[in-house]
């Protein structure tokens, strides 16, 4: 059985240690601990990683953040995997940081990524992990914060929260979102 999960991010030095980049350091951190890398292919860096007789196919799309959603189309239809099987991994303003929420599907709440991938696909029913990146800016700061690195308080509890985010990850592809979600979304 394959799945598709989907770290969203922006490519660029300038970008790596970003709160917008959450997706793209939960993948790094899965692909580090499994001893798998990333390859550069169309529309996305892709890895492959088995797990329970399951495969999940990573991603990272170097089309940049606000245009993910042709390389999510293109790689759902060349892996033949169903929107069902798929998971996005993305920032949140709206939780506090650190927090995690697993969701079947649900609105873009603004985040323009997600915005593109609705676009795309013609729909918003797939799961997406919202990682809490917390909204500590100002009014009319968002760009400059989400694009700003972590502080130090958020660094030393980084490792910890996207561990966390590597579970889910495994649950949703061996038990489900709707297990997944009974068993992560309070911790």
């Amino acid at each position: 059985m394959k799945y598709l999960i989907v770290g969203l991010g922006n490519m660029g030095n300038e970008y790596i240690n970003t709160r917008h980049n959450i997706g793209f350091k939960i993948l790094d951190a899965l692909a580090n601990a499994s001893n798998i890398s990333f390859q550069d292919r169309r529309y996305a860096f892709r890895a492959e990683y088995k797990y329970k007789g399951r495969t999940f196919v990573l991603i990272k799309p170097t089309t940049f953040m606000n245009l993910s959603g042709k390389a999510v189309n293109y790689w759902l239809q060349k892996e033949k995997i169903s929107v069902e099987k798929m998971l996005v991994l993305v920032d949140d303003v709206a939780l506090p940081f650190g927090a995690l929420r697993l969701r079947p599907k649900g609105a873009d709440a603004g985040h323009n990524g997600l915005k593109d991938i609705n676009l795309n696909l013609g729909h918003q029913n797939y799961s997406r992990l919202r990682f809490g990146i917390g909204n500590n800016y100002p009014k009319g700061a968002q760009a400059h914060y989400v694009l700003s690195p972590w502080d130090d308080d958020e660094k030393a509890q980084l490792s910890e929260r996207t561990d966390l985010a590597i579970e889910i990850i495994k649950s949703f592809g061996t038990i489900g979102v709707a297990n997944t979600m009974n068993e992560f979304n309070n911790r």
